[in-house]
């Protein structure tokens, strides 16, 4: 319940700072909140996992590196007349079952150097290639340690 109400009033809030504290308009902010807050359940419901925010911090700088690094490669293959590409599909085992863990894990590995997530099978994301280099799927299970650091399934209080 504490989550739900959290959500509440995180959508009640988003009211106010969009629209005010006039006393007409707070009426409707509560109906308003309470349909989002509806609807929010609704379609994700309140888990059991906690997100570790220190290893979240810890994994920005990676991030960021990954995401220059993607720009990079993507310029010189795009510019350079001779860039060698074997271009092709890997099928990467994920450990996280479909849900906002693993289309978090397909998001972020999206910024990879010449790879993009492109189908959702059974137990595996497929991933597109510019370069079919077994290197691939070393760097996808090291990503995938790291986000798993991130976030934790706990036990219904």
């Amino acid at each position: 319940m504490t989550r739900i109400a959290a959500r509440a009033a995180a959508f009640y809030a988003l009211w106010v700072v969009l629209i005010g504290t006039a006393p007409g308009d707070l009426a409707f902010g509560v109906a308003a909140a309470a349909a989002a807050t509806w609807a929010s359940v609704a379609l994700t419901p309140p888990s059991t996992t906690r997100t570790r925010w220190g290893a979240a911090l810890a994994l920005l700088p990676r991030f960021a590196w990954q995401s220059l690094a993607a720009g990079f490669d993507v310029a010189l293959r795009a510019l350079a007349p001779r860039v060698r590409l074997a271009p092709g599909f890997i099928r990467f085992a994920v450990k996280a079952p479909r849900g906002p863990a693993r289309n978090a894990f397909a998001m972020y590995t999206s910024l990879m150097p010449g790879t993009l997530p492109a189908a959702d099978e059974e137990g595996a994301l497929v991933y597109h290639c510019l370069d079919g280099n077994p290197e691939v799927a070393v760097q996808l299970a090291a990503d995938e340690r790291r986000l798993g650091e991130i976030v934790e399934d706990r036990p219904h209080a």
